[in-house]
């Protein structure tokens, strides 16, 4: 299908989940959608900190997305970038620092005076476990086997496998989690349409993460035809929300309040 096509159907599909949304026709579809907080209730905190992710729970999320790095001791502990900045202007890279060193000061913090650190891998699953929350947890450089057997021993230790997805935009990480465990669920960030990136994830049986209105809107029907889930990232609009329903996904991802109407 040509990219016309798909912006085409996008646009058709989006001013009809609006009409259906103006009239209450998606409290079915809310209720078996599971909203995301983008690592945390990122649009008003500091992300991938304990404080974001028990916000998004005060806030009506189901679940939260998170980025996990190893350190320099090699220890789990939770950064979108590759370094962290700080309350007193430094910036450390994670992979070249201990646990220890990373935690012990606070971070740069614009949204409020409190005084937040960053948070261990375990920390975050166990803040999860205690709202019931479901986990995403995005692999942000390339992990050895034994970095792999860990997450997946944390994982077991600290929460539980059903509750969580893990997830990378690098397919042959996800596939390498696989080949050593199976048994977790596994999700492919592929980001906007991509035939090749579609087939790669049907192919291996794995879950998709794609891009709001980056993709045709047929492919989440595929997916669901072979048992497999997909969440749409990022939905930060009362129109974002509608059109995620519109398609039926499994999960929702969001920074901010005013993209989740309601968390059932």
């Amino acid at each position: 299908m040509s990219h016309f096509a798909i912006n085409l159907t996008a646009f058709f599909t989006t001013l009809f989940c609006l009409l259906q949304s103006f009239t209450g026709q998606y409290d079915a579809q809310e209720k078996t959608t599971v909203f995301i907080g983008h690592r945390g209730y990122s649009s008003e905190h500091v992300d991938n900190t304990e404080e974001s992710f028990a916000a998004a729970a005060e806030k009506g999320f189901s679940g939260c997305e998170t980025d996990v790095r190893v350190t320099a001791d090699g220890e789990l502990l939770l950064a979108h970038n590759s370094t962290l900045e700080y309350e007193d202007g430094t910036e450390l890279e994670v992979a070249t620092h201990t646990l220890a060193e990373l935690t012990e000061k606070p971070l740069k913090n614009k949204y409020n005076k409190n005084k937040v650190y960053a948070c261990p891998f375990a920390r975050y699953l166990e803040v999860l476990k205690e709202n019931g929350m479901f986990c995403f947890i995005e692999l942000k450089s390339d992990f050895t086997n034994e970095e792999i057997d860990k997450i997946y021993q944390t994982v077991v230790d600290t929460y539980s496998l059903d509750k969580v997805s893990i997830q990378a935009m690098n397919l042959d990480r996800v596939t390498r989690f696989k080949e050593r465990h199976p048994d977790m669920p596994l999700m492919y960030c592929a980001g906007g349409w991509d035939e090749e990136n579609i087939e790669a994830a049907l192919e291996n049986g794995l879950d998709v993460d794609l891009e709001i209105y980056k993709f045709d809107p047929a492919i989440v029907a595929r997916f669901h035809e072979k048992g497999l889930r997909v969440a749409v990232w990022t939905a930060n609009t009362r129109r974002d929300v509608s059109y995620c329903l519109s398609l039926g996904v499994d999960f929702i991802e969001s920074d901010t309040r005013p993209g989740l109407r309601r968390a059932k």
